[in-house]
């Protein structure tokens, strides 16, 4: 579930691209005589870019300055990933966060990872509950296997010492929704015990075949659910979406619920609702980007709920197609998390795309194990092979203000790279600024560290 890019039939791409070749290839051959040359971007790029000392969370964080520029009072910013296997990107957004903490009063990281897995790694950053390997080897399974690495671990290990030494906390949530864990149905059903007991044994009832059973793992239970006869995912929707109508009949009067516990137990009651909407969808190409779309929608919608219930910054950790403002796959992902955010928050919300020149990262096929692959330099004509010509190993620039011409190149969609969990996957066609407002290049990217199983 975790930017699984869908990849076309072999067939499909054969015939898609002789008929764009057939039909295409003069036309564009007489617009190249004719067109008058394009303006040199590189100079423009170099201009505009601000090199980066390191993408490794430690040491000095001044060279980030420009990015606290980049970013000004925008409440959640979006940091993609090219792939979601590359140690420099998770490296690298730990020390984004490290700098918005300490410079720009940012308190919560968010993840492309289920809520409940959120709460159970909230409870340890925040209070010291748990086992934290033991929690990402638990939480972190089937697509989200990508997350149990060190890099992860060094991250949340900072948040929990950074907790006991400060106040003011950080805090983890996961904004995903393909898994429902059992902590949540406990929340819900234990503030219905204590604040209506004879509504108990309906959300009891209502839960039952949704909940995970004791000792199921997370790869059993998103294994097994997708499987059930299509009558009972329906089923167990209809049942999620009654039992949050019922908790929302239980909500207090007065103001001072407002920091209480009722809207976060409400919002679990939703998660478990929204993990139920994900599986009553068919593998038609249509019903698969109505899923995408409403994953999507449910992501951004979960993140702008924590910033309004907190008040409190937020960095949102996702892959480069997910916080971005337009689609570069409107087959399969018909509008993105990013939209919905800035139709949500407007320019309270910006994002920024990262991309590499070449290096390795951990993948999937076809659901296999995970391995390591190694990708090489960019292709010329590709986005990342103009990028990787600027003058600097790593570099942050605002596309927003970039001069000209290179406002101009980057307005222009060209073969990008975008590797989720499984590899290999087609470049997307993807015209940097219209997309995105800032951009991170990093010359060479290595494989996370996966952490045992």
């Amino acid at each position: 579930m975790s930017s699984v890019r869908r990849v076309l039939r072999p067939s499909l791409i054969l015939a898609l691209l002789v008929s764009l070749g057939v039909l295409l290839v003069p036309q564009q051959r007489a617009l190249a005589r004719s067109a008058p040359a394009a303006a040199d971007p590189l100079p423009a790029l170099t201009r505009a870019a601000h090199p980066l000392r390191t993408a490794e969370p430690t040491g000095d964080l001044r060279d980030l300055r420009p990015l606290g520029r980049m970013i000004g009072a925008a409440d959640v910013v979006g940091l993609g990933e090219a792939t979601h296997g590359s140690h420099e990107f998770f490296a690298n957004k730990h020390r984004v966060f490290r700098y918005l903490v300490e410079e720009k009063g940012f308190t919560t990281f968010a993840l492309e990872a289920n809520w409940s897995t959120g709460v159970r790694i909230d409870d340890y950053v925040v209070h010291g509950k748990g086992d934290i390997r033991q929690i990402m080897r638990e939480e972190f399974q089937n697509a989200y296997r990508m997350w149990n690495t060190r890099e992860y671990l060094d991250l949340f290990e900072w948040m929990r010492t950074y907790n006991a030494h400060h106040a003011k906390k950080v805090r983890f949530m996961g904004d995903d929704a393909a898994y429902a864990g059992p902590e949540l149905f406990d929340r819900v059903t234990a503030y219905v015990g204590e604040h209506r007991p004879a509504l108990l044994p309906r959300f009891t009832e209502l839960y039952r075949a949704q909940r995970p059973a004791a000792g199921q793992s997370v790869n059993d239970y998103m294994d097994a659910y997708p499987k059930r006869p299509m009558s009972e995912r329906k089923a167990m929707a209809a049942n999620a979406r009654e039992a949050l109508g019922l908790l929302e009949t239980l909500r207090p009067k007065g103001a001072r619920d407002k920091q209480g516990g009722f809207p976060w137990v409400l919002q679990h009651a939703r998660a478990i609702a929204q993990v139920a909407a994900m599986y009553p969808y068919t593998t038609s190409d249509e019903d698969m980007a109505a899923e995408m779309r409403y994953r999507d929608e449910t992501m951004a919608a979960n993140v702008a709920w924590w910033q309004k219930q907190t008040g409190e910054k937020i960095l949102l950790s996702a892959h480069n197609a997910h916080v971005a403002y337009e689609t570069n796959d409107p087959k399969y992902y018909p509008k993105v998390q990013g939209a919905f955010l800035r139709d949500l928050l407007g320019k309270r919300y910006v994002n920024v795309r990262l991309t590499f020149g070449t290096g390795s990262l951990n993948a999937m096929h076809d659901g296999q194990p995970t391995r390591v692959v190694t990708v090489g330099p960019a292709a010329p004509g590709s986005n990342e092979y103009t990028l990787d010509k600027v003058p600097y190993r790593n570099y942050v620039l605002d596309m927003r203000t970039a001069p000209a011409a290179a406002r101009a190149w980057l307005d222009v969609a060209r073969s990008t790279r975008d590797i989720g969990t499984d590899y290999p996957t087609p470049d997307y066609q993807t015209a940097l600024g219209r997309g995105y407002d800032v951009l991170i290049h990093l010359h060479r990217v290595r494989a996370a560290d996966l952490l045992t199983p």
